[in-house]
């Protein structure tokens, strides 16, 4: 009985990733940039709501430098740590729910594609700044209070792909358009998960097929940036079907939010506001 015990419990310690019974829905885990102020940091909490006794996890610039150095000139990632963010582990099955304020370069679906990258799922996360910034450094954040709040460790080299994968989509989506640059990639990750591509060339054909049926025009080099993440995703032998099905409930929720009424409220808010403007620069013409 003694040994049957044991190999038991070897044998849910080499579950790994799969066994998470240090989380439960509703716990509530904060990054914080280790360079904000005081009274930013104060700020943002308050933004965030959260209890006084959450837990709370400091992000460095080292780490950023370290998740980030490899994609994006150093003089970009700067030399403090400021995006913070919230994460709310959600019910199995939930999917990713990604909202941000004050995050200019990043959006929340090149953050959901890149975090699935990352194998995680269910929570609900909330990115945010004290002032505008690019949000390249918020994912490190995310990645290291998602393994503390579930104990699931994520490898390294996973983590360097999903980053470089949102700062990939990011810089696509100054030359085609950031909802434009996650589609492409949402669209590439399902046929990549469907068609299993062996070689490169594979998915190069897969890249440009994409491409074509979303009216996108890519260069040579963009062509070939992508099939060489794509490649090392690959090498990661991910669980395709998880990581779609992340990407496919967040889609869901935003179109829940978009048809309900608090959508309809806040999107007319901004029609509204748009529309101002434009008759304000009217009549300054008139």
């Amino acid at each position: 009985m003694k040994k049957l015990l044991s190999l038991l419990g070897i044998a849910l310690l080499s579950l790994g990733t799969a066994v998470s019974a240090d989380s439960t829905p509703g716990d509530i885990i904060v990054t914080l940039g280790e360079n904000l102020s005081p009274a930013q940091k104060e700020q943002l909490l308050e933004e965030m709501e959260v209890p006084a006794d959450v837990e709370t996890i400091v992000v460095s610039n080292a780490e950023e430098h370290k998740y980030l150095g490899d994609y994006i000139p150093k003089a970009q990632i700067g030399t403090k740590a400021i995006s913070s963010s919230k994460i709310t582990t959600a019910e199995a099955g939930s999917g990713l729910n990604v909202e941000t304020k004050n995050i200019t370069w990043v959006s929340k679906e090149m953050y959901t594609n890149a975090l699935t990258t990352a194998s995680v799922k269910d929570a609900t996360i909330y990115i945010t700044a004290p002032f505008e910034v690019s949000g390249t450094a918020a994912l490190t954040g995310i990645i290291k209070a998602y393994e503390t709040t579930t104990g699931e460790k994520i490898p390294e080299e996973q983590k360097q792909v999903a980053n470089e994968e949102m700062v990939t989509t990011a810089k696509l989506g100054e030359d085609i358009g950031k909802e434009e640059a996650a589609t492409l990639i949402e669209r590439i990750k399902e046929e990549v998960a469907e068609q299993n591509p062996q070689t490169v060339q594979d998915i190069q054909v897969i890249i440009n097929n994409i491409s074509n049926e979303l009216n996108i025009t890519l260069s040579d080099a963009q062509t070939d940036q992508l099939a060489s993440l794509f490649q090392k995703m690959q090498d990661l032998n991910l669980n395709w079907d998880q990581v779609n099905s992340q990407i496919d409930k967040a889609k869901e929720q935003w179109d829940t939010f978009k048809s309900s009424e608090e959508g309809q409220g806040i999107l007319q808010s901004i029609i509204n506001f748009l529309q101002s403007v434009v008759d304000a620069l009217a009549g300054m013409f008139k």
